[in-house]
């Protein structure tokens, strides 16, 4: 069980049988009084996001949370389907669980992990950075580059990012999952 002042950003725990990731925490004590812990917390089930301040003797239980390592197989936009690289299992997740941001950066045969509770996947964690192909951008016009200058791409998943003017269809670039931004160029 986790006291007040042992909770921590970062750490899973149980409130009502659900999981829960703490994302920002808080511990102040004034005076005579007990100390007080101001959260904010991600419920692991639903995505819901929740601010909860715990007071006193409050005790949290330890949520068994932990990683696997899968491969995405394919989505047709309401499932996806995953494969566990060590038993080759392989299971769906729906769209909710994933999340409307996750799906614009997954690609056929890409690795991440997985989030499961109590065995059980309940969500993925992207990787950082993901390597996608350009399906479609309109062509760089020399001289057009006084401002750095950058334009609208499709990539293979049909998201949309704005890259530089040099890069051209056909090449894969490197994209930051957490700000949807373009880093490089691959190849």
């Amino acid at each position: 069980m986790y006291s007040l002042a042992e909770i921590k950003t970062g750490i899973a725990v149980v409130i009502d049988g659900d999981p829960y990731l703490i994302l920002r925490s808080k511990f102040s004590k004034q005076g005579r009084q007990g100390g007080v812990t101001s959260t904010k917390m991600k419920n692991l089930k639903t995505g819901a996001t929740i601010q909860k301040t715990f007071q006193g003797n409050d005790k949290l239980e330890p949520a068994s949370v932990g990683y696997r390592h899968v491969q995405y197989l394919y989505g047709d936009g309401e499932s996806f389907t995953f494969m566990n690289l060590d038993s080759y299992d392989q299971f769906s997740l729906s769209d909710k669980e994933i999340g409307e941001d996750a799906q614009k950066y997954l690609a056929d045969g890409m690795e991440m992990d997985v989030l499961t509770y109590e065995e059980r996947p309940i969500g993925i964690k992207l990787p950082v950075t993901v390597d996608l192909k350009i399906d479609s951008t309109t062509p760089g016009v020399k001289g057009d580059t006084a401002q750095g200058g950058s334009k609208p791409a499709t990539l293979e998943n049909g998201t949309v990012i704005q890259v530089p003017l040099f890069v051209n269809e056909e090449e894969t670039v490197r994209v930051n999952t957490e700000r949807g931004e373009y880093v490089e160029r691959v190849s």
